[in-house]
C-alpha cells in the first residue's frame, strides 16, 4: 500500500527521532532480553534479569546486564532454565529502582528482541507496577511508546525455510552466531542482535521504514506466531 510509505513515522511504528529512510543497519539499536520467574506477567511473574545491548552497523557498542530482585521466590523450574537463584538476587535492586537506568539505555534506539512480545510484555508490566509514566512523546524511549520492535524470530521463520527449530540457540547455530551461555540475558540479547544482522545483511539495502513495513506484513502470517517460553 503506497500510502503507508508516506504516513507519519509514529503511525508506522517508527521511532520518530530516527531517519526513516536511512539504511536500517546504520541506526542505533537496543537489543533487549529478560529472564523471569515464569511465563505470564499477568499472573504475577516477574523479571529477575534484564539486559540491553547497544548495536550499530552490526557492531556491539555496549553491554548492560542487571540482576533484579523480583520480590518473590524464583520457582525451581525457572531457575533450572536460566540458573538464577534466590540467593543471587537477594540484595539486588528492584525493577523500580533500576527503571531510570533501563529507560536511559533504551532512549533514542530501535528496540529489538527475539520473540519480542514476551520481553515487551514483561517490561511493560514491571513499569506499570513501578508507577513509571509512559507517554507517546520522544521523552519516552521508542521501545515503550508504540514503536515496532524488530524481531529476529519473525525474520528467521520467513527466511530460513525448509528447516525445523526456531529457538534462539537453534537459529544462532545455523547462522554461526555464538551463544555458548544461553538463557542469560546479556548473551541472549547480543545473540538476538547478531542474528538479525546475519539474516538481513547490509547488502540488502533496506531502509528502516521498509524493514518495519515488511516485518509488519510478515507478522500477519505464519512467521508472526509467538510462543510463551
Amino acid at each position: 500500500m503506497p500510502f503507508l510509505r508516506t504516513a507519519p513515522p509514529a503511525q508506522l511504528g517508527l521511532a520518530e527521532e530516527l531517519d526513516p529512510d536511512a539504511p536500517w543497519h546504520t541506526l542505533p539499536m537496543a537489543a533487549i532480553d529478560t529472564e523471569t520467574t515464569g511465563r505470564d506477567p499477568g499472573r504475577g511473574d516477574r523479571i529477575v534479569e534484564i539486559a540491553v545491548v547497544h548495536f550499530r552497523d552490526g557492531v556491539v557498542e555496549g553491554r548492560y546486564g542487571m540482576l533484579v530482585n523480583p520480590g518473590i521466590p524464583i520457582p525451581a523450574d525457572a531457575a533450572a532454565v536460566h540458573g538464577i537463584t534466590d540467593a543471587q538476587v537477594k540484595g539486588q535492586p528492584t525493577f523500580e529502582q533500576l527503571a531510570p537506568k533501563i529507560l536511559e539505555l533504551l532512549q533514542g534506539r530501535i528496540p529489538l528482541a527475539y520473540n519480542a512480545g514476551f520481553d515487551r510484555g514483561f517490561i511493560r508490566a514491571e513499569l506499570v507496577r513501578a508507577g513509571v509514566e509512559v507517554t507517546k512523546t520522544t521523552a519516552t524511549p521508542p521501545a515503550l511508546r508504540g514503536t515496532e520492535w524488530l524481531d529476529p524470530l519473525v525474520w528467521a521463520r520467513a527466511l530460513q525455510t525448509g528447516v525445523k527449530g526456531f529457538k534462539l540457540g537453534e537459529v544462532s547455530t545455523r547462522l554461526g552466531v555464538d551463544l555458548s551461555n544461553a538463557h542469560r540475558a546479556t548473551d541472549d540479547a547480543e545473540a538476538a542482535g547478531m542474528v538479525l544482522y546475519k539474516l538481513l545483511p547490509r547488502e540488502r539495502g533496506t531502509t528502516y521504514r521498509s524493514l518495519v513495513l515488511e516485518q509488519r506484513g510478515l507478522k500477519s502470517g505464519p512467521a508472526g506466531r509467538t510462543w510463551r517460553r
